[in-house]
């Protein structure tokens, strides 16, 4: 998995490439983690996620209730498989799919 980050002001997008699974979802979590001080706009880009296990969905379910305090979060750019598991587990409910 790779990890892009790219701050404009107080918008962060994040780039997530290759498989979100339980090796490398620690990995998304420190990194969303140490960079989310006086972000107002979280955007998750998936174009290049190849597929997310459910340790995938708990960080994003986290990331989702910081976001919830402090502006709001969106994930872009999500592929039929990666949508069809947000769809299957309900984050297709949950999160601000654009």
């Amino acid at each position: 998995m790779t990890i892009t980050k790219e701050t404009n002001g107080t918008e962060l997008k994040v780039a997530v490439a290759g498989r979100l699974d339980t090796t490398t979802a620690p990995e998304l979590e420190s990194e969303l983690k140490a960079s989310m001080d006086g972000i107002e706009h979280l955007v998750l880009d998936f174009k290049d996620l190849e597929y997310i296990s459910s340790a995938g969905l708990r960080v994003l379910l986290s990331t989702q209730k910081i976001m919830n305090t402090q502006g709001k979060m969106t994930v872009s750019s999500v592929n039929d498989v990666v949508m069809e598991i947000f769809e299957v587990t309900g984050f297709s409910e949950i999160l601000n799919i654009v």
